[in-house]
């Protein structure tokens, strides 16, 4: 029946802002970008490297996620990377903050977070 993640849909604070750190820190591909008068907002599709996607809305005066402590809810996205380190070597270099690298106490696979313009959790997991 399911095959696989199509894509994960996030809200930005700032679509600008947002969309930069998407496409030109991260590297993701635009697929499409639309304007919805109607709603005021922005949809703008990525694609990573194996097809999977994530979509990127802006809507105005969305409230902010709750996080810490972990609210309910989606708690992060993760990314599939061959090397943490050589990712998070990567974002540090393009100003983003990232956390100390961590090993998957149950598979022994390297990962570490970092967050997106609006506080959003993102995880490297190496593959």
């Amino acid at each position: 029946m399911l095959k696989s993640i199509h894509h994960a849909a996030i809200i930005c604070s700032d679509y600008p802002r947002a969309k930069d750190f998407y496409v030109n820190i991260l590297g993701l591909k635009i697929l499409a970008e639309n304007y919805r008068a109607a709603q005021d907002s922005w949809k703008l599709d990525l694609q990573l490297p194996d097809g999977g996607q994530v979509e990127l809305f802006s809507f105005p005066d969305a409230p902010p996620r709750p996080s810490y402590p972990e609210a309910r809810g989606l708690r992060h996205l993760a990314f599939c990377v061959d090397s943490v380190e050589a990712a998070k070597a990567q974002l540090e270099a393009r100003g983003v903050e990232v956390e100390p690298v961590r090993v998957d106490e149950y598979t022994g696979k390297c990962f570490t977070f970092f967050s997106d313009p609006d506080g959003l959790p993102l995880e490297l997991y190496e593959s």
